[in-house]
C-alpha cells in the first residue's frame, strides 16, 4: 500500500527541490518529492530533440557554481556519477570581416586571455585580467552571500563596500548605482570587448540598462566570466547524481505526478492533492513551481491575504532570462576564419557569433526586451562534443545554442511557428559568415526550441528561466517581494524553494539550500552548513 503521510513534501523535482529534499531527509524529516514531468532536473536537462545519438542540452549549458554548490560536497556527488571538464578557452567572440576574435580563458590561464584583449587595447586588457583576479579573491564572500538568506544592505553601504574592494582599479562607489552597460563603457574601451561583456552580462542576470545593477557586475559578473565547466555525459548527470543522493539518504520521488492543490487547513499548509490522490505532510509544504503557480494557482486566493495577492499578481516575468535553444547535428564542427589569428576560438567552449559589435548586441537585447523579434540572428554556442564524444555519433558533432528572445506571450502561436521556421536559416547564415564550413552540407538536421514551448515544457512562465525578471525591485530582499524574501509564506509550513526566490535562476542550487535553513530555523533542525567550507 502506497505511504500517504510524509514529515515534509516538495513540490517540483528540479535541481533546487532535489536539493531541498535531500537536506529534509538527512536532517531526519520523512520527505516525498512529486514531479509532473517523467524525470527529475527541470530545466537541468539533456535529451536528443533532433537526431539519435546527438544530445543536446535543452536548458542550462555550463556550471559555473561547482566549486562553491554545498550540495555537491555534502553528498558526494562525485561519487555518484557527476563528472566535469574545464575547457581552456572559455568564451569567445567572432566578427564577420576579418577582425581578430576577443577571447576570454580560465582563471589560470589568464595570460592567454590579456594577449587576446592586448591585440585591441593593452590598457583593456590589463584592466579585465586585474578586475578578473580581484573579483576571484572574492569568491569566499560572494559565495557566502549566495548560500545565505538575503540580508537588507543600503546601497550607500554597497558603494563603499565596492570601492574598498575595487577602488583602486577605477571603481568607485557611485557604480553600484550605475547600469552595467554604463559600467562596461567606462572601464573598457574597445567596442569588441564590450560586445562579448554585454551579452555575458545579460546572460548573468544584469541587465544592460538596469540602473542599480552595476555592483552586480563587477562583481558577480566578473567572478563566474571563465569558471565555466562541462557536464561530461549532458547537464543531465547533475539531476542523476542529485536524484541519486535523494533516493540514498531515503527520499521518496514519484514523477508524473501533477500536484493540482496545496491543502490549507486552519492557515496551515497540511498537504498536498495530486493526480494521484492527497498526500499529508505533518510540518513541510515546499514549492519549486513558480511564484504566481504556487500562490495563486495551487494555494489559491481564498487562502491569502489581500497584500499577498497583490504581490503575487504583481510579480513580473521576463523580459530578462528568456532564451529560445537551438541545436544542431553537425558532421563537422565550426571552422572559424579567426583561428589564423587565434587558434583558441576553435575550441573555445562558449562562441557568440552574429554581432559586429557593441551597439549590435544593445540593439538585439533592446528588441527581445521590448517584445520585438530582433533583426540580427545571433547566438551564443556550444559545441560540447568536442570535450565529451559521448555527446554526438562517431565523427559528428552536436552544437547547441541561445538566442535572447520576446517574453512566450509577446508572439502568437503563429508567429512563434514562423519563428521556428526561419530563425535557425538566418542565424546559418551569419555562422557561415564566420565559419566557412558552416554550409547547409555540414547540417545534418537542426531545431529551435522557443520560449512558448519552454513554458509548456518546463513551466518556465513567458519562457524565463529565472521564472521571475531580474530588476533591482525583484532581487536581493525585495525576492520575490520584501514579506516573502526569507523563502517563507504567510500560510504557516509553506515554503517556497524554487528560483522565484533569491537569488533567482542559476545552477547553484541556493534556492534549495537556503530555503533548508529557513526549515531548518523554523523547526530546530540545526544547520547544514560544514565549518570547514567557510561560508
Amino acid at each position: 500500500m502506497r505511504r500517504r503521510t510524509y514529515d515534509a513534501i516538495v513540490i517540483g523535482a528540479g535541481h533546487n527541490g532535489l536539493c531541498l529534499a535531500a537536506y529534509l531527509q538527512r536532517a531526519g524529516l520523512s520527505t516525498l518529492v512529486l514531479e509532473r514531468r517523467h524525470e527529475e532536473g527541470g530545466g537541468v536537462n539533456t535529451e536528443e530533440p533532433v537526431r539519435a545519438g546527438f544530445r543536446h542540452n535543452m536548458h542550462a549549458q555550463y556550471m559555473e557554481f561547482f566549486d562553491v554548490m554545498p550540495m555537491i560536497a555534502d553528498f558526494g556527488l562525485e561519487d555518484l556519477g557527476l563528472r566535469t571538464v574545464m575547457p581552456e578557452a572559455q568564451a569567445g567572440m567572432v566578427f564577420a570581416d576579418g577582425r581578430p576574435p576577443i577571447v576570454l580563458h580560465r582563471p589560470d590561464l589568464l595570460d592567454r586571455t590579456r594577449r587576446s584583449i592586448a591585440r585591441y587595447s593593452a590598457a583593456d586588457a590589463d584592466r579585465y585580467v586585474a578586475l578578473k583576479e580581484r573579483a576571484a579573491s572574492f569568491q569566499g564572500m560572494i559565495a557566502g552571500a549566495l548560500y545565505e538568506l538575503p540580508a537588507i544592505q543600503p546601497l550607500e553601504v554597497q558603494g563603499e563596500l565596492l570601492e574598498a574592494g575595487f577602488g583602486d582599479l577605477g571603481v568607485s562607489a557611485n557604480f553600484v548605482a550605475k547600469s552595467p552597460r554604463v559600467v562596461i563603457d567606462e572601464l573598457f574601451e574597445t567596442p569588441e570587448l564590450r560586445a562579448l561583456l554585454y551579452r555575458a552580462s545579460v546572460e548573468w542576470g544584469a541587465p544592460l540598462d538596469e540602473a542599480g545593477l552595476g555592483g552586480m557586475f563587477i562583481t558577480f559578473v566578473m567572478w563566474t566570466m571563465g569558471n565555466w565547466k562541462l557536464s561530461l555525459g549532458g547537464t543531465h548527470t547533475l539531476a542523476k547524481a542529485m536524484t541519486q543522493a535523494c533516493y540514498r539518504e531515503g527520499v521518496d520521488l514519484m514523477e508524473s505526478t501533477a500536484v493540482e492543490q496545496v491543502l490549507v487547513e486552519n492557515g496551515r499548509a497540511v498537504g498536498v492533492r495530486t493526480t494521484d490522490g492527497e498526500y499529508r505532510a505533518e510540518r513541510v509544504v515546499a514549492s519549486n513551481a513558480d511564484l504566481r503557480q504556487t500562490l495563486l494557482d495551487l494555494v489559491g486566493t481564498e487562502h491569502l491575504s489581500d497584500r499577498w495577492v497583490r504581490r503575487a499578481r504583481a510579480f513580473r516575468y521576463g523580459p530578462s532570462h528568456v532564451l529560445g535553444t537551438t541545436a544542431w547535428c553537425l558532421r563537422d564542427a565550426p571552422a572559424y576564419s579567426a583561428a589564423r589569428i587565434d587558434p583558441d576560438i576553435d575550441r573555445c567552449f562558449y562562441t557568440v557569433v552574429g554581432f559586429d559589435g557593441d551597439e549590435d548586441v544593445l540593439r538585439y537585447i533592446r528588441d527581445a526586451y521590448s517584445g520585438r523579434l530582433p533583426e540580427q540572428a545571433a547566438a551564443g554556442t556550444w559545441v560540447n562534443s568536442l570535450w565529451d564524444r559521448s555527446q554526438a555519433p562517431p565523427g559528428h558533432h552536436a552544437a547547441t545554442g541561445w538566442f535572447f528572445l520576446p517574453k512566450a506571450s509577446a508572439l502568437s502561436a503563429a508567429q512563434w511557428a514562423e519563428v521556428r521556421a526561419h530563425h535557425n536559416d538566418r542565424l546559418l547564415a551569419n555562422w557561415r559568415l564566420v565559419a566557412p564550413n558552416m554550409t547547409a552540407d555540414n547540417v545534418i538536421a537542426h531545431r529551435l526550441y522557443t520560449p512558448d514551448q519552454m513554458e509548456q515544457k518546463n513551466l518556465m512562465r513567458e519562457g524565463d528561466f529565472s521564472n521571475g525578471e531580474f530588476s533591482f525591485d525583484q532581487l536581493g530582499v525585495n525576492r520575490p517581494f520584501p514579506e516573502a524574501s526569507s523563502y517563507r509564506t504567510e500560510i504557516d509550513g509553506l515554503y517556497l524553494c524554487g528560483p522565484s526566490a533569491y537569488p533567482g535562476g542559476g545552477v547553484h542550487a541556493a534556492c534549495g539550500y537556503n530555503a533548508f535553513k529557513a526549515i531548518a530555523h523554523d523547526l530546530g533542525l540545526g544547520s547544514p552548513v560544514r565549518a570547514e567550507r567557510g561560508y
